[in-house]
């Protein structure tokens, strides 16, 4: 099968022959329907520090994927061949689908765990089921689970791109007063769709609404020193964003208002699953844009120009 390959930071991903996959043990082969694209492979075509996080090259990235499973291997009897199927990314021991030594879904087929398979509800289309895997789960965990998002809380959200749209949405359908920044000026005319009270180019335009949440999906650095600057005092910084990969905040802030700063990574076969029950209700629904698999390249080099309005999905036509 034919797949896109990663062979290093500053070189491109070129297209390679590569043998199919086989389940073994405690293992499924899923034929890739959809596969979402993300700034984090990105950075790793960029920023030799994400070479820590590839351990083999080459290989394929693609870690948000959804599909049908193919073949199963020994000892998963849970599931079948035709089983509908979303792959949380992260493996128990912190490896992921698209890092390490499972490849991505760059190429029409993956391996997965049991630790991965989420069933994809009939409601949700592939293209859905795959942005929820990583943008979907890891704007859930980070606003929900670590951040602790409450009905009637205000909160802010920072970047409003596949992440931030989904951590927005989420917290608006569960109660919260949501203010967002956003630069871009046409992702911002998505405020009223989603539910915003407020929206502007900084977060810092909000330090009058006291808000003692606040979610940087961007991670620019700037974007953190600016959520340090806004928060409430004894509020909670959630970061998310891995824009740059390195912030410089003002420590007199952090001390003198006592804030939190957590980080959050991915998130669990749980988020994804309340989270596809989320969505068949029709109120989550984030803006898509499908591309070829051919396209993938070109639509990484979308991403690192800015400006994309919703995750771009790779859509396979098996």
């Amino acid at each position: 099968m034919q797949a896109w390959r990663f062979n290093g930071t500053g070189r491109p991903l070129t297209r390679e022959e590569v043998p199919d996959p086989h389940a073994g043990p405690g293992e499924v082969v899923v034929d890739v329907r959809a596969a979402g694209l993300c700034h984090s492979d990105v950075g790793a075509l960029d920023d030799a520090k994400w070479m820590q996080s590839f351990p083999r090259i080459p290989m394929t990235l693609g870690h948000e994927n959804a599909g049908v499973i193919s073949e199963v291997g020994p000892g998963m009897d849970e599931w079948k061949v035709g089983d509908r199927v979303g792959l949380a990314p992260v493996m128990p021991d912190g490896d992921a689908i698209g890092y390490g030594a499972w490849d991505g879904g760059y190429g029409p087929k993956v391996r997965a765990t049991g630790a991965n398979l989420v069933r994809l509800p009939d409601e949700l289309s592939f293209e859905m089921g795959a942005m929820a895997t990583d943008s979907g789960i890891t704007s859930y965990h980070a606003m929900v689970t670590v951040g602790g998002l409450t009905k009637g809380m205000r909160v802010g959200v920072i970047g409003l791109g596949g992440l931030g749209y989904i951590g927005a949405r989420v917290a608006a359908l569960k109660g919260a007063e949501v203010y967002a920044a956003e630069i871009d000026p046409s992702t911002r005319e998505y405020a009223a769709e989603m539910g915003l009270a407020g929206v502007a180019e900084s977060i810092t335009e909000f330090a009058d609404k006291d808000l003692p949440l606040i979610v940087d999906y961007a991670g620019f650095g700037s974007t953190t020193a600016q959520a340090v600057e806004t928060l409430a005092k004894s509020g909670t910084l959630v970061q998310v964003g891995l824009g740059r990969l390195e912030a410089t905040i003002n420590t007199q802030a952090l001390i003198l208002k006592q804030l939190r700063i957590l980080g959050s990574l991915q998130g669990t076969k749980q988020d994804l699953a309340d989270l596809y029950e989320l969505m068949r209700s029709g109120e989550l629904d984030p803006p898509l844009n499908r591309i070829t698999p051919q396209e993938i390249p070109d639509g990484l080099e979308r991403l690192r120009k800015g400006g994309v309005g919703g995750r771009l999905i790779a859509v396979y036509d098996h």
